[in-house]
């Protein structure tokens, strides 16, 4: 059990950090840093290498905080 719970902060943050690395890149790329303060509004268009980094870091992260909201349901 205790592995599980290793592997449970080691996803979320290891997501957590390739998330905000999808968005360092395209901060690099483009020099838009109003796109990424304000994340509510469309404005960010990410090259396909971005994107495919940005969707893996939040599908860990979003399966992950999945898996701990059916754990506490069930």
């Amino acid at each position: 059990m205790y592995f599980l719970v290793l592997l449970e902060q080691i996803l979320f943050w290891g997501g957590l950090i390739v998330f905000l690395v999808s968005l360092a890149m395209y901060a690099g790329r483009t020099k838009d840093f109003k796109s990424l303060v304000m994340f509510w509004q469309p404005t960010i268009e990410f090259s396909p290498k971005e994107f495919k980094v940005n969707r893996a870091g939040m599908m860990m992260i979003v399966g992950l905080v999945l898996r701990l909201a059916v754990n506490f349901i069930v």
